[in-house]
């Protein structure tokens, strides 16, 4: 059965933008945040690949702003949605991984890391809870990863989220295993499913506010693609980076459905009442996709793992064509989206990112400030890019301020610097060389840890059987 579309009350609160770009007046403009899985920073044509085909998300972020230093909050799936979707770092809710946070062999794990939540708790407020009670009809569209059920979280709308991260039994090809999805033609792909189920949204809700969570399960595994767009990157010439035609497969699906719903909103007239974000939760996977120059992915902290792509567009309010360097997290998009829609912080809800519209809509410069990235367990797998052939992850945290980054070690308390402008691929460690900086880094992230309570795992593993 179908899930029932509730009609949400308009109230009063309204805010204008627009004018200043010579564009037309918004209030409590529409808003869809778009979330892809696993999408690297380098797995787009607008972002540089050769070999991937994005035409339509290249659009999306030709007609709005480009983010080129725009971060997920975490380097894998649920962390990531958590802290987007609550505005906060994960000490805050507790979701720093997938599952356990004792992955791997114990043997190898030199610490006993922080025990992990892996559902979001239902007292912690939402940005689609805020949205709601502003008079939005919520609806989220596809994978959801942080618990049971979308609608404990504020959501009016669940059409495929669930507790799993990837799809379960056939995976992308019908027939589904989700809530709410349907098969609606025998052999229909997943994406192309969860691409019609938010047009048929965005059409049944076009003349009231609603805010549309379009989280696609592209590009996750398992790796499947629509046999003919297989057939069609099996023909055409790879990169050293991007080989794999699945894979290609898989990015252009998801890219034909982000073209549906922007379609969709210009034959309604939505286009330019609605607010358009489009990012990744993390990195891609290193075997599948490199994101060079970016060093790793998915699972490490590196750029590699947690520079994604982002693109925002609001026309008539968002400079066509620009871009910003300012680095930015999806912490930001709660903020962003309660200024956008004119509704204040609820006075019981603590947000750490900041709103991105003083810079979005009238090109202003944000505070500086530090991005951080706190991660006290293990997550397995090797990192050859890392040099690390156990782990992706070990316990540590990392800030970013200016153009330098810290990473800091649990283990043995090892620092690591760079220079991102000289060094975007993180090949050069500066903390022999400049190590005034990396004090006043580790300062500066001490003291965030201090403030917002972030454990730091100390007990020793009584089965480690490392060096």
């Amino acid at each position: 059965m179908r899930a029932s579309v509730f009609l949400g009350v308009v109230i009063s609160c309204q805010i204008v933008f627009g004018e200043e770009n010579g564009g037309d007046s918004v209030a409590k403009p529409n808003i869809i945040y778009i979330n892809a899985d696993d999408l690297g920073w380098m797995d787009l044509s607008v972002q540089g690949s050769t070999y991937y085909e994005s035409p339509n998300i290249d659009r999306l972020a030709r007609e709005g702003m480009i983010f080129t230093n725009g971060y997920s909050p975490s380097s894998n799936c649920t962390p990531s949605r958590a802290a987007c979707i609550t505005g906060q770092y994960a000490p805050r809710h507790g979701i720093y991984t997938v599952d356990s946070s004792a992955r791997g062999e114990s043997k190898d794990r030199k610490l006993i890391p922080t025990p992990n939540t892996t559902d979001l708790d239902t007292s912690i407020l939402t940005m689609p809870e805020v949205l709601k009670e502003a008079g939005y009809v919520t609806a989220h569209i596809g994978k959801w990863h942080l618990g049971p059920d979308p609608l404990e979280h504020g959501y009016d709308v669940n059409v495929a989220g669930a507790h799993w991260g990837f799809p379960p039994g056939n995976g992308y090809d019908s027939p589904y295993d989700f809530p709410n999805c349907v098969q609606e033609e025998e052999g229909e792909y997943l994406t192309d499913r969860l691409g019609e189920e938010a047009v048929r949204f965005i059409e049944g809700n076009k003349d009231r506010p609603f805010f549309l969570s379009f989280w696609t399960h592209s590009i996750h595994s398992p790796i499947q693609g629509k046999k003919e767009l297989v057939e069609k990157y099996e023909q055409k010439t790879a990169s050293e980076a991007h080989d794999y035609p699945t894979y290609a497969a898989m990015v252009q699906s998801l890219d034909e459905n982000v073209g549906k719903i922007m379609d969709t909103l210009k034959k309604h007239g939505l286009d330019r009442s609605t607010l358009v974000v489009f990012t990744s939760d993390n990195g891609g996977v290193w075997r599948w996709s490199k994101q060079w120059p970016l060093r790793a992915g998915k699972g490490s902290f590196t750029e590699g793992g947690i520079r994604v792509p982002l693109f925002v567009r609001w026309p008539g309010v968002i400079k066509e064509g620009s871009s910003s360097e300012t680095p930015v997290s999806g912490i930001d998009l709660f903020p962003t989206f309660l200024e956008a829609a004119g509704i204040g912080v609820p006075k019981r809800k603590v947000l750490d990112g900041v709103s991105l519209m003083p810079l979005l809509s009238r090109g202003e410069s944000l505070a500086e400030r530090a991005l951080y990235w706190h991660f006290p367990i293990y997550l397995q797998g090797a990192c050859p890019e890392r040099n690390d052939e156990k782990f992706r992850t070990r316990p540590g945290s990392v800030i970013r301020y200016g153009d330098w980054k810290l990473h800091q070690s649990f283990e043995d308390g090892r620092l690591e610097l760079y220079n991102l402008k000289d060094d975007i691929g993180e090949k050069h460690d500066l903390v022999g060389r400049n190590p005034e900086k990396a004090d006043e880094l580790l300062k500066r992230l001490n003291s965030w840890r201090e403030k917002i309570g972030a454990p730091v795992p100390t007990q020793l593993n009584p089965d480690y059987r490392g060096d």
